[in-house]
């Protein structure tokens, strides 16, 4: 494990609608429980196809992703009104201390995990905020999704979120993925 990114030139399969099947819409937005009043900051949104979902929902959205070419491609689909671009790193977030009242990563996870972006996650975030990851699980099969030596299980996810000072607030085990709910303390 360790970081690395989507290639950009299979981008065109972020958008592919059968991504539902391994976390819906509804999953998400129920996960994150917005009233349309919050900022939302997206983790590695890569072509918007999930900051989308969120968009109608929320007041603002920042999705966030390290390769400008993946807002290229993002702008080149459309933006909602209320979603701004940042080309970021998540260990090294742009924005102010408790300035996001939920944050969400799609199938991502894997892609960034350390202890200096879990603990950026938490500076960004106001006391309360949510923290949703969806993301492969080792315990998958690997024919979607990265290998499986590139994913983490749930139990590992869940104490990486913990020992990082979030509470877990609902975690969840399926076929290829697995879901957590996590809150600031």
């Amino acid at each position: 494990m360790g970081f690395h990114t989507y290639p950009v030139e299979r981008a065109a399969e972020l958008d592919d609608p059968s991504r539902y099947r391994y976390c819906s819409r509804e999953e998400l937005l129920g996960m994150l429980a917005l009233s349309g009043a919050e900022t939302v900051v997206d983790l590695g949104s890569g072509t918007g196809f999930y900051t989308d979902d969120v968009a109608p929902f929320a007041e603002r959205v920042y999705a966030v992703d390290i390769q400008e070419e993946m807002h290229d491609l993002y702008r080149e689909k459309g933006l909602p009104e209320n979603v701004s671009l940042v080309t970021a790193d998540v260990a090294d977030l742009p924005f102010e201390d408790g300035e996001c009242d939920a944050a969400v990563t799609t199938m991502t996870y894997h892609e960034f995990y350390s202890e200096a972006a879990l603990a950026e996650v938490r500076r960004v975030l106001r006391s309360g905020g949510r923290f949703v990851v969806v993301d492969w699980s080792a315990a998958g099969t690997g024919e979607e999704g990265p290998s499986t030596e590139e994913r983490y299980d749930l139990e590992t996810a869940v104490s990486q979120l913990e020992e990082s000072g979030f509470d877990v607030v609902f975690s969840n085990e399926r076929p290829e993925t697995f879901a957590i709910v996590a809150s600031m303390r």
